[in-house]
């Protein structure tokens, strides 16, 4: 699993957004604006979802289209 974490800000409602490149690198977006500790759960929760491979499930990603 290879990704990237980067620090940008971000609207406040979202804390994170995980989205994979033409070369298949993860690349984990962090909002810059969250304290220390809220980044720190993000990192780990989109880090769960490289690992399960969320990514590649159609059921997951139907989920997450129509929040």
């Amino acid at each position: 699993m290879d990704y990237y974490i980067r620090y940008i800000d971000l609207p406040y409602r979202v804390k994170g957004v995980t989205v994979m490149d033409g070369e298949g690198f993860f690349n984990v977006y962090i909002n810059a604006r969250l304290s220390y500790d809220c980044q720190q759960k993000t990192i780990k929760h989109e880090l769960t979802h490289i690992a399960r491979g969320d990514f590649f499930r159609i059921d997951v990603l139907e989920k997450i289209e129509t929040m």
